[in-house]
């Protein structure tokens, strides 16, 4: 009955997300090559755009990210193409990045909220645009009025 919620049952995450669960547990905490995969990744850098500055194949930086560590002085080379320093690598972790994305977005979504105050009205704006497109059609109208009254008179 893996799924069903019964009455009663009290939900927990694992009851809802048992599959996220299963996968957030299923790799290595000190995986290096998987960290350097993800760091990669958030930094909008495709595997072959890596290999390019490593002087490697793209097949090489698959394979240093399957690896599980990783020779020291080729960490420090990817670290720099990176931007991020060797041992921030080494302690990256996902979860932190995302509360820290999730929260600094929280508070600025707030802030920004809070701090929105428009100074006039944009209905008001919108009618002023509408008399003065008004008024210039009128203009217009008129001119052409008095055209066709001077092309009649000759």
């Amino acid at each position: 009955m893996a799924g069903i919620i019964l009455p009663g049952q009290q939900l927990t995450f694992a009851s809802i997300f048992p599959l996220f669960v299963t996968m957030s547990t299923a790799t290595k905490p000190n995986h290096i090559g998987h960290k350097i995969g993800r760091i990669r990744e958030l930094r909008g850098l495709k595997q072959e755009a890596l290999a390019l500055e490593l002087k490697v194949s793209q097949q090489t930086v698959s394979k240093i990210e399957q690896s599980e560590t990783v020779d020291e002085e080729l960490l420090e080379q990817i670290s720099k193409i990176l931007g991020v320093p060797a041992e921030g690598i080494k302690n990256f972790s996902e979860e932190a990045v995302f509360n820290i994305i999730a929260n600094t977005f929280h508070n600025e979504s707030v802030v920004y909220v809070e701090n929105y105050k428009c100074t006039f009205n944009p209905l008001d704006k919108l009618i002023e645009a509408y008399e003065e497109n008004r008024k210039l059609y009128e203009r217009l109208l008129q001119s052409e009025r008095e055209k066709v009254e001077l092309l009649s008179k000759k």
